[in-house]
């Protein structure tokens, strides 16, 4: 080969190597803003986002608790998915809250919508930070555990978004059962949440059983 002719394929080789290496780069941004999706996506965190209590309903109905909710986004500078910081507790014991989840919020499809749940090691030396100014700033995803089948798939329908876990993918173990449903409907002043378990003969062991909790959003 002359010198000449390697020149010229050592150029070629470059630019394929070029073309190569930005096309890479505009699928990784691609598959980046598929995750955090399009304006339904981010109304979608919009609404999840926020205090949420169900005393009204509990003061309506005694078989209800006074649950008090709050979801609040953390790890802003991510690209992959919009991530939430989530915290229950009772009324009268928010100190020592009952559930502590992150949840990772994405868009999979056209108006299919993925809220993957995670969970956190040691959870309550984590209570309360949704009051801080970057609530688990320290962590990263990958000290966390994910909820294998127990991702919440949901849909726009006019104005809500509605969902719920698939079939009897989400496993769990709480008071004898053998899976749990979750289903929720979301909207812009609040959410309904039904969450239960179920043994291996389908028969529920845990959760309301009347209907979902109603949490009405108290502020942003």
């Amino acid at each position: 080969m002359t010198k000449k002719l390697l020149y010229i394929f050592l150029i070629v080789t470059v630019l394929i190597m070029s073309v190569s290496i930005i096309s890479c780069g505009s699928d990784q941004a691609d598959a980046e803003d598929s995750a955090r999706g399009s304006d339904d996506l981010s109304i979608l965190v919009d609404w999840m986002s926020g205090y949420f209590t169900s005393k009204a309903q509990s003061e309506s109905d005694s078989s209800y608790f006074d649950i008090h909710l709050h979801m609040i986004p953390i790890w802003k500078h991510r690209s992959d998915a919009h991530w939430l910081y989530v915290e229950q507790a009772m009324a009268d014991y928010q100190h020592k809250p009952y559930r502590q989840r992150v949840y990772r919020v994405s868009q999979t499809g056209e108006n299919e919508f993925e809220s993957a749940v995670y969970t956190l090691e040691e959870p309550l030396r984590f209570a309360g930070v949704w009051n801080e100014e970057n609530p688990l700033a320290g962590l990263t995803p990958d000290s966390l555990t994910l909820r294998e089948g127990c991702s919440i798939i949901l849909r726009r329908e006019e104005d809500a978004f509605v969902g719920s876990t698939v079939e009897k993918d989400c496993a769990s173990e709480l008071r004898g059962a053998a899976y749990a449903i979750s289903e929720v409907i979301i909207r812009e002043d609040g959410m309904v949440s039904w969450d239960r378990g179920f043994d291996s003969e389908d028969y529920q062991v845990w959760g309301a059983v009347k209907g979902g909790y109603i949490f009405r959003k108290v502020k942003e």
